[in-house]
């Protein structure tokens, strides 16, 4: 199956789990169409397959906070996301997960998969001038020690979602171009609030997303 990897332009579509996250872009006029999907891979599957039902975009973004596996990775820093997982979609037995490519249930080449992966081939991922990360989703967030060294261990990401993967999956489905762009909040693990660099990454996330959309438009 061929899927186009052109720049995109116009008929935009920016995407977020929560208004919060992208409650500046919203206030501004860009002329791009926004949706909130809801936390987590249901809502975004969802809300995203039902809009691009109704409207045909040459592009969509999705946008939102994060939290990292990867120290170098400092809160508050804005990336950009080339590959993706659904990190928690296999079996756990005696505290062991195997991903489900790596059982006879799913073959990790399968379209839209490439060796377990989906990959956005985009070439903006190059032009926008920001990391490019690996990322991982996953159903449940939490601070077990267990889960994070299993994720570590099997997908070495370097960031932890719970939307990216939906993304990815849909828009490489439908022959879509697409970019998930996610700014730092917290480490993965940190699970006091207090820590968690929120305000700041919003603000950044809000500031690259707005220059992130004005390329796409002058092209």
């Amino acid at each position: 199956m061929t899927v186009k990897h052109e720049i995109c332009n116009m008929q935009t579509l920016v995407i977020a789990a929560t208004e919060s996250e992208i409650a500046p872009f919203m206030k501004l006029d860009t002329g791009v169409d926004t949706l909130i999907t809801g936390v987590g891979l249901p809502a975004t599957l969802y809300h995203l397959q039902k809009r691009i039902n109704q409207i045909d975009y040459n592009c969509i973004v999705q946008a939102g906070i994060a939290g990292t596996f990867n120290r170098q990775l400092q809160p508050g820093q804005t990336v950009l996301v080339k590959q993706d997982v659904f990190g928690d979609l296999g079996m756990e037995e005696k505290e062991n997960f195997t991903p489900v490519f790596e059982t006879d249930f799913g073959n990790r080449n399968e379209y839209p998969f490439e060796n377990g992966w989906l990959i956005n081939k985009s070439d903006i991922l190059q032009t926008a001038g920001l990391p490019v990360v690996n990322a991982v989703t996953v159903n449940k967030v939490s601070d077990s020690e267990l889960q994070i060294q299993q994720l570590k261990t099997q997908f070495g990401a370097d960031i932890e979602t719970m939307e990216g993967a939906a993304l990815h999956y849909i828009c490489l489905q439908e022959n879509i171009p697409f970019i998930q762009m996610r700014s730092i909040s917290n480490e993965v693990g940190e699970r006091d609030r207090l820590k968690w660099k929120i305000k700041g990454a919003i603000d950044n996330l809000n500031a690259e997303l707005i220059k992130l959309v004005q390329q796409l438009m002058n092209k």
